[in-house]
């Protein structure tokens, strides 16, 4: 028998799951006002804490709205760490780690049943995976078959323990990261899993300015000493996705993002271009983009700023071209080539 869980604090959100009437124009205004301010106060507090990272925060925010899952890649040392917990607090989502190690099993992600002597029956111990923000650290580091066993949790939002499925809470995120230089002992993550990722973000050095803020915040405490307020909480992410669904997408918008897509389908030194579902992710992340900026409706500039982010790890190039270029290099180029349509 196939068991299914939401876990003890799903329960509380069934009202809000329930089927919503359709917002009236004014309405839907100022829902997305009000959510608005609310996610400038996450990115205000989150600045706090996280100094020089203001794109990236707002990025991550846009993956949360748009429920799907983010990669990214940077060298040690710049807070990814300290920014997803600390985004968590101010969302209100309980957060969980995991260190991915050459050794880490299945079991240490999902869970696994144990045996208990004293009444001699089995029960579930539930992994990590159980929460609403999961950080897979360093995700490279794990043997494909570890790295596997989030494709069912990051794609249908459940997990099998043994023969019985447990579903995940209604906010599940995962943010993994890897580092871009060091390759030894690391397991490229496949193709298949790399299209689980909404996005792919690229955390840099924090301009020189901001660092200095960094030294002299951080020269005498610890970030963790500092208490996050918490300025949201899961029902209103839910709300949040709820209404970015009714964000005003325009035909013209539409054919921008095709032409984009076939463009690097078409490009010759292109061995694998952009998915339907890579498409469908970049108007995803447009609309989220359009609400965190207190707007009904997506412009061109809204999927062009986020062209990058989800087209980077679904483009492969041909072996020949990986000589002379790079995604970024192909991409750059189709943005400046492939005009904008008239509204």
């Amino acid at each position: 028998m196939r068991h299914f869980s939401w876990g003890s604090s799903s329960m509380l959100m069934f009202n809000i799951l329930m089927p919503v009437r359709v917002l009236t124009g004014m309405e839907l205004e100022k829902q997305i006002q009000s959510l608005r301010e609310k996610f400038d106060q996450v990115k205000a507090e989150v600045n706090r804490i996280v100094i020089g990272q203001e794109e990236l925060i707002e990025k991550m925010l846009i993956a949360i709205v748009a429920n799907g899952h983010v990669l990214i890649e940077g060298v040690p040392g710049l807070a990814k760490t300290l920014l997803i917990k600390t985004l968590a607090k101010t969302l209100g989502c309980e957060f969980k780690r995991i260190q991915f190690t050459p050794d880490l099993m299945p079991s240490d992600i999902i869970g696994s049943k144990i045996y208990d002597p004293k009444t001699g029956a089995f029960y579930v111990r539930k992994g990590p995976i159980f929460t609403n923000i999961l950080l897979a650290d360093e995700i490279n580091r794990a043997p494909p078959k570890t790295q596997s066993a989030l494709l069912e949790a990051m794609q249908e939002r459940q997990v099998t323990i043994d023969v019985e499925t447990y579903k995940l809470t209604p906010i599940f995120i995962v943010f993994a990261t890897q580092n871009p230089i060091e390759h030894e002992g690391t397991y490229p993550l496949p193709e298949a899993q790399l299209d689980r990722f909404l996005m792919k973000l690229i955390i840099n050095y924090p301009e020189r300015q901001k660092e200095a803020e960094i030294l002299e915040k951080y020269s005498s405490m610890d970030a963790d000493e500092l208490e996050v307020k918490q300025i949201m909480d899961i029902n209103g992410i839910i709300q949040a996705q709820r209404i970015v669904k009714h964000i005003r997408v325009e035909r013209p918008i539409i054919e921008y993002i095709l032409d984009l897509t076939y463009a690097t389908r078409e490009h010759n030194d292109v061995r694998l271009g952009i998915s339907t579902r890579g498409a469908l992710n970049l108007l995803r992340v447009a609309k989220a983009r359009a609400l965190l900026h207190g707007r009904f409706y997506v412009t061109f500039h809204d999927v062009k700023t986020l062209v990058p982010d989800v087209f980077r790890h679904r483009i492969l190039l041909k072996p020949e071209a990986m000589l002379e270029l790079n995604v970024e290099d192909i991409i750059k180029e189709i943005l400046e080539k492939v005009p904008l349509p008239s509204l």
